[in-house]
């Protein structure tokens, strides 16, 4: 599988890679992040597509393999990436909002950091 981004108002950072696919992606809607709380927090996630009227999109969660991480779960959107909000905090999805951001992708040791949408 390839996963492309390219650079947008979403994310600045552009990616390219291949990863070798493990098992079939499956929609995600949360994923718990730990750069702010040891114990982690958990955030909405989307895809973020060039669609200018409805940017969100799906965002995926497939168990991959990574030559440098070896297995990792990869969390994957549009093609300007994903975007990530607080679960407590209700707003739309909104590039001006100071509460989002945006990445390019995201990889994750374990499935017990997600929450799958099906």
């Amino acid at each position: 599988m390839i996963v492309e981004v390219e650079s947008s108002e979403n994310c600045e950072t552009s990616f390219f890679a291949r990863f070798k696919e493990i098992r079939p992606a499956r929609p995600v809607q949360q994923v718990r992040l730990y750069d702010r709380n040891p114990a982690g927090e958990w955030y909405w996630v989307t895809g973020w597509s060039e669609n200018a009227q409805t940017p969100a999109c799906v965002a995926y969660a497939q168990l991959v393999e990574d030559s440098g991480a070896g297995m990792t779960h990869l969390v994957y959107g549009g093609v300007y990436g994903l975007r990530f909000k607080p679960i407590n905090i209700e707003e739309p999805w909104n590039l001006e909002s100071p509460h989002q951001w945006g990445e390019a992708y995201l990889s994750l040791a374990s499935d017990r950091d997600l929450r799958y949408a099906d």
